[in-house]
């Protein structure tokens, strides 16, 4: 029987840095990749952050009963969904699988799961290394949209709040200070379950 290990941290914390290292770590581990409605970040590739789509898309996933959680975002620049689709890459009685989500997702997966198939991994850090964090990738970007970095830092005191955190049934932290540090942390985590 397979687990979903649901990597979750408010924006900035290293999630992206931690996931990529795990996968590298934990060969096990297979992926999920997620839907959004959300441009492209430079960097990106279709299919391999996200598959990315539009709001026909996520309507037409949604009538086939095919979206298993969904979250929107009202941003700076509209609304932008993230999603996760029984699209059949999902194979959980079989292989171990490795996404990245938030809390909101986390108890998604597991009314659609079971608790017993869903494994939160939560990655912290202090609010103030957050931020520069945030602005060193923002700074990084061809256009940088310094109002939309806020916007998610707000945002996430809400959606990571204690009882939101509760609600996922987290009750291990990994403070991220060091990447290759959190990476062993985690795999030993893993292989302690």
């Amino acid at each position: 029987m397979g687990k979903i290990y649901c990597l979750m941290g408010k924006s900035a914390t290293g999630k992206d840095t931690i996931y990529k290292k795990l996968l590298t770590k934990a060969t096990k581990l297979k992926t999920i990749t997620p839907y959004t409605t959300r441009p492209m970040r430079s960097g990106e590739r279709e299919g391999v952050e996200y598959h990315f789509t539009d709001e026909e898309g996520l309507n037409k996933l949604k009538s086939e009963g095919k979206v298993i959680e969904c979250r929107t975002y009202n941003t700076v620049f509209g609304p932008w969904h993230f999603f996760t689709v029984d699209d059949g890459q999902i194979e959980i009685d079989n292989n171990d699988y490795l996404v990245i989500i938030t809390p909101e997702a986390c108890v998604n997966f597991i009314n659609y799961f079971g608790e017993d198939k869903v494994v939160p991994l939560y990655i912290t850090l202090p609010d103030g290394e957050l931020l520069l964090r945030a602005l060193n990738r923002e700074n990084s970007q061809e256009t940088p949209h310094y109002d939309e970095m806020c916007r998610r830092f707000l945002a996430d005191l809400n959606d990571f709040s204690e009882e939101n955190l509760k609600k996922a049934h987290i009750n291990k932290r990994f403070v991220n200070e060091d990447a290759d540090q959190t990476v062993e942390e985690i795999v030993r985590y893993i292989e302690s379950l």
